[in-house]
Order: C-alpha cells, then sequence, then structure tokens
C-alpha cells in the first residue's frame, strides 16, 4: 500500500469509487392538517423498483448541488410542494441490505410540516404528488420500507405535540385556539380539556393575536393567531396532557 507523506498528497489520488458504498437518499415525511384531518405527502413510483407503488417524495443526494443532507430533503420538498417546508428536522437513519431491491441502501429521514393551503395549488398540479389521510395508509402497500418510516416520523410528532406548538407549523400562518387545540387532540389520540390547553398556551405566550376573527358558524368569531418566531423552540416544562 502507498504511503503519502502529507494529506494534500492522499488526496490527489484517492478515487471514492475504489470503494463499495451504499445507495444514499434522503426521505423526507411531510405532513400537514386539512379538514380535521392528519395528511401524509405520497409520491407514485414511475420507475423501478416498486414501480406504481406510493412511497415518500425521497431522492438521492446530488452530489454536485446538495452541500448538505438538509439540501437534499428541501430540493425533494420543494420539487413537490413549490414552496421551502417552515418546519423540517432530521428524523433518524434507515439501512439495510434488504430496503432496496437495487442493493444495500441508507436513507436519512426528516420530518416536515406545511399548511395544506400554501402548497395545495401546486401539488395539484403535480402528477403523482397527493396527499392521503394518515388512517388511510392501514390499508395500502407502500414503497420499500416508508411505512416503517411514516409510523416513526408520526410518533416524533406525537411527542412534539406534548410538550411544544411545533404542530402549528402544519397549520395556516392564522388560526384560532380552538384549531391548534384539535390538532393535538389528533396527534396525541385523546382530548384535552380546553381551559387547561388555553392557560398553558397564553402563559407561555407563544402566539400573537392578529386583531382578527373567524367563525366557524356554530358560535362567537374565534380570535385569529400566528406563531411569534421562535415559538417552535418552546419546551413545556409538563406536557399538555397533564
Amino acid at each position: 500500500m502507498t504511503q503519502f507523506d502529507d494529506e494534500a498528497s492522499f488526496l490527489a489520488q484517492y478515487n471514492a469509487r475504489d470503494f463499495v458504498a451504499p445507495l444514499m437518499t434522503v426521505d423526507p415525511v411531510l405532513f400537514t392538517y386539512h379538514e380535521a384531518s392528519l395528511k401524509v405527502l405520497l409520491v407514485e413510483r414511475s420507475n423501478h423498483p416498486e414501480r406504481r407503488l406510493w412511497g415518500l417524495p425521497g431522492g438521492f443526494v446530488d452530489m454536485v448541488s446538495d452541500q448538505s443532507l438538509e439540501d437534499t430533503a428541501r430540493r425533494k420538498l420543494q420539487e413537490k410542494t413549490g414552496i421551502n417546508a417552515p418546519y423540517l428536522e432530521q428524523l433518524y437513519t434507515f439501512g439495510s441490505a434488504t430496503r432496496d431491491k437495487r442493493g444495500w441502501s441508507v436513507t436519512v429521514a426528516y420530518t416536515a410540516l406545511m399548511a395544506y393551503q400554501e402548497c395545495a395549488a401546486h401539488i395539484e398540479t403535480v402528477r403523482d404528488a397527493k396527499w392521503w389521510e394518515f388512517e388511510a395508509l392501514n390499508d395500502m402497500t407502500l414503497a420499500f420500507d416508508h411505512r416503517e418510516i411514516i409510523q416513526t416520523a408520526r410518533e416524533r410528532l406525537r411527542q412534539k405535540a406534548l410538550y411544544s406548538i411545533v404542530p402549528a407549523y402544519a397549520l395556516p400562518e392564522k388560526f384560532t385556539l380552538p384549531e391548534l387545540q384539535h390538532l393535538h387532540e389528533v396527534l396525541l389520540g385523546k382530548a384535552l380539556q380546553k381551559k387547561s390547553f388555553r392557560r398553558r398556551i397564553e402563559e407561555a405566550a407563544l402566539l400573537i393575536a392578529t386583531g382578527e376573527k373567524r367563525s366557524d358558524g356554530n358560535g362567537r368569531p374565534a380570535v385569529l393567531y400566528r406563531m411569534k418566531e421562535d415559538a417552535g423552540r418552546h419546551m413545556f416544562v409538563r406536557n399538555l396532557e397533564e
């Protein structure tokens, strides 16, 4: 084996193709909240393997244009939604010799949240992209190990709903407290006490009242709020179920 006295000489002759490497992809799990239900963005695969199955809007790392894994995640979401997700967090790394029929494969999954209204018009123009209700996935055969990835992302989102208002990134820019509470209830799978939830949110001072109101047709108009810039970073000392 050739020895080199300096790093520059070593790097000058180094060829990554001399070594066998796994396939490397990034898979964003994009959630939104629409019509009182949690939804996930899926795309129908047009090529083999797993052709015609629905899966996550991920893809291979572009070593020319992508400077980081997050760049890959945002690029793939931009292609499918037309906008940058306001919330994106690295979730977990999945890898094995069997998850992809093409060979040893590694994917880095991200959890993303986006308001339905922000990207609905763009997604309608993308032939292979569609929002699916989370519960509907139980009756579907998904590509690769994407069911496991989505379930992992769903559990991460449930934990976020316990200790933060991160789920609000899946709502429109302006939303009511009842909408925020119902989203948390959907994610937690249980009802929350209205007075307690409102008090915890107000005490944390995470929202800004817009001065506007909206009626749902069933009572008095509700105040519209928006998140403060750093509201998603706040962690409640006690979870919202307590």
